[in-house]
């Protein structure tokens, strides 16, 4: 192995060992970082969607409501998507599983915060496009700032054996490997960091809903992407279950910017221009 190399995969070895911290002693207390790291992820999120409230001239107040329909749906979602999707594990002891503090999945998340804010949106009389579009950056974000908690806790979304320089070992993680691996955590909290800056950049360019279709876009071809380096199972054609579900997303947001260009085109009609 090349010198270089050798000094990469030695300091991608130390980082592993001294940033991974599933968890942490406050004043007696075992703190999951994970759990910090989610925690964390909702109040960035809540901080994102009370400026663009202001910014759109409605009660920044309503940020607190839609962040906790988002949390309490998507913790409910995540979880029995993990339920669902590994229920041969789990039917021993299913009520014990339901309640258990791990396994979440992202997606079951997605689509359980989405299902109540939809239905906080109708109490509210905001059920429309442009809640699409409030809602699509704070995912984005809340999604990088995710990642960053499986980085450090090593829960075991890292990728497949690598010889890459900047592969690592999570020998500490709370599901640990000694050999090195993709850090496909890192890949994703990059990307959909880039994402969400992308979208907040656009967020005054576009007519409603055109914003939370290249969300769809952008997000499901990231996972698409990296799931090839990632350690989950093939269900179709090759394919894992997410990158099934990611392609629909993507489709579904690619059949939306073509609908919404034949209707009159992309762009506000105002010419209003982004705002930072």
């Amino acid at each position: 192995m090349p010198v270089s190399q050798t000094v990469c995969a030695g300091l991608a070895g130390a980082l592993a060992s001294v940033a991974m911290k599933p968890e942490v002693n406050v004043l007696g207390l075992s703190i999951k970082t994970f759990g910090v790291c989610f925690a964390m992820g909702f109040l960035v999120s809540g901080a994102i969607v009370m400026r663009r409230l202001r910014e759109l001239g409605k009660p920044a107040d309503y940020a607190y409501e839609i962040t906790f329909a988002a949390l309490a749906g998507g913790l409910v979602g995540a979880r029995g998507y993990y339920v669902i999707q590994n229920y041969d594990q789990v039917k021993h002891d299913l009520l014990g599983s339901i309640f258990s503090g791990s396994g979440l999945v992202w997606y079951g998340g997605a689509i359980g915060g989405a299902l109540a804010v939809l239905a906080w949106a109708r109490w509210r009389g905001m059920l429309n496009l442009a809640l699409l579009d409030l809602a699509c950056i704070p995912l984005a974000m809340g999604y990088a700032i995710g990642r960053v908690g499986c980085q450090v806790s090593g829960d075991g979304d890292y990728g497949i054996r690598s010889s890459l320089p900047w592969a690592m070992p999570y020998p500490h993680g709370t599901v640990p490997t000694t050999a090195a691996v993709q850090p496909t955590p890192i890949y994703e909290s990059v990307a959909m960091g880039l994402l969400a800056w992308a979208l907040w950049r656009l967020r005054d360019r576009y007519r409603p809903g055109v914003l939370f279709a290249i969300y769809l876009v952008g997000s499901g071809i990231e996972r698409l992407l990296v799931e090839f380096i990632r350690r989950n199972k093939e269900v179709l054609a090759g394919l894992t279950a997410p990158q099934v579900e990611s392609i629909v997303f993507a489709l579904i947001g690619a059949g939306a910017l073509a609908y919404a260009t034949r209707r009159g085109g992309l762009a506000r009609g105002d010419g209003t221009a982004a705002t930072t």
